[in-house]
């Protein structure tokens, strides 16, 4: 498995006829090590290439709505509207968990607590040094510097900052009332920040920065050995990222009452880590190479299947629920010349 710091995967075919597919996707950093590791599996196993460059939940969909590339992906789920207009399709590819990482002196992983309050706080720019009150009162057993905070967010536009800015809407009334949800937001000017591209560039950014705290999907944080923090959950309770309390989140989402797959996971009850969210797939529903177009649902559908990879990458699997809910989804959406494409 490469650095997470690589932002794209180039998987070369090197054997077979089915070496003259090329499959082209790009978008969200997000789930980048997942669809790296099925790439190069998928590759060994059929000698087909994929080309995913993760540039960014917003890249990616600019790209797939311009047609440039086979499929788009996406942390910030379209609409049904949006999709409708588009002539576009969406489906959930796998789960995973946004955490806090923070570049504290002392300050090892799953030490310091935050609550969703607090973190808001530090991106709005009302808590500016790591000694401060507010965070003190959640660590009485830490010894915090004097030292000032260096926010850093997602200089691109980015389904995980959506998903952070979801939450941060949620739990935070002056981030709800001056800041909001979005994929590329207008950041808070009394906070010192810092912008990265991709989930790997704010890792890069954290790693290097005394004092910085970021948030990346946790395999980012995992693969640059960052300090992550424990969450408040919606109890109340304080948890640390781990499978189960991804898992817990996950066990919530309601996908048969989402038109067009549009969830959002955050803030679940329970023993859920607060800031879970979904990946979704877009592609077209009109596809001009029918042959292909079955090519590139094979990947994902052998991609369904490869549910130890994604663990093994502190992702969640969709259940078999959600797969088989998926494939008639591919099979009443997708369409060539007006044919069916997918009629297995």
């Amino acid at each position: 498995m490469k650095s997470a710091l690589v932002t794209s995967v180039l998987i070369a075919a090197s054997f077979g006829a089915s070496a003259n597919t090329t499959i082209n996707g790009a978008g969200a950093t997000f789930p980048h090590p997942i669809y790296a590791k099925w790439a190069e599996q998928y590759q060994k196993e059929t000698g087909i290439q994929i080309n995913y460059q993760a540039i960014g939940s917003g890249g990616g969909i600019r790209q797939i709505t311009a047609k440039t590339v086979d499929f788009g992906a996406t942390d910030a789920p379209l609409t049904i509207e949006e999709l409708n207009k588009e002539g576009m399709l969406q489906f959930p590819m796998v789960m995973g968990a946004i955490v806090p990482v923070v570049n504290v002196p002392g300050i090892d992983a799953g030490e310091m607590k935050l609550t969703g309050k607090v973190l808001a706080d530090i991106y709005l720019g009302n808590i500016k040094a790591w000694n401060d009150p507010a965070i003190a009162a959640l660590n009485e057993a830490l010894e915090l510097p004097n030292q000032p905070i260096y926010v850093v967010h997602r200089s691109d536009g980015s389904g995980t900052t959506f998903n952070f800015t979801e939450y941060l809407d949620q739990v935070n009334e002056e981030w709800s009332e001056t800041i909001g949800v979005g994929k590329d937001i207008t950041w808070p000017r009394k906070a010192t920040t810092i912008g990265g591209n991709g989930n790997a560039g704010v890792a890069n950014f954290v790693n290097r920065t005394r004092g910085a705290i970021g948030y990346v999907e946790y395999a980012f944080a995992k693969q640059n050995d960052l300090a992550y923090t424990q969450m408040e959950s919606r109890d109340g309770e304080y948890l640390m990222p781990t499978m189960e309390t991804f898992q817990a989140a996950a066990a919530n989402a309601d996908w048969d009452n989402a038109p067009g797959y549009h969830l959002l996971l955050n803030n679940q009850p329970g023993n859920a880590w607060p800031m879970t969210a979904a990946t979704f797939i877009l592609m077209h529903e009109e596809q001009a190479d029918a042959e292909k177009a079955q090519k590139i649902i094979d990947f994902f559908e052998w991609s369904y299947t490869q549910g130890e990879f994604a663990e093994e990458l502190d992702y969640i699997p969709m259940p078999e629920k959600v797969v088989n809910m998926v494939n008639e989804t591919w099979k009443e959406g997708l369409k060539s010349n007006g044919q069916a494409v997918i009629t297995k």
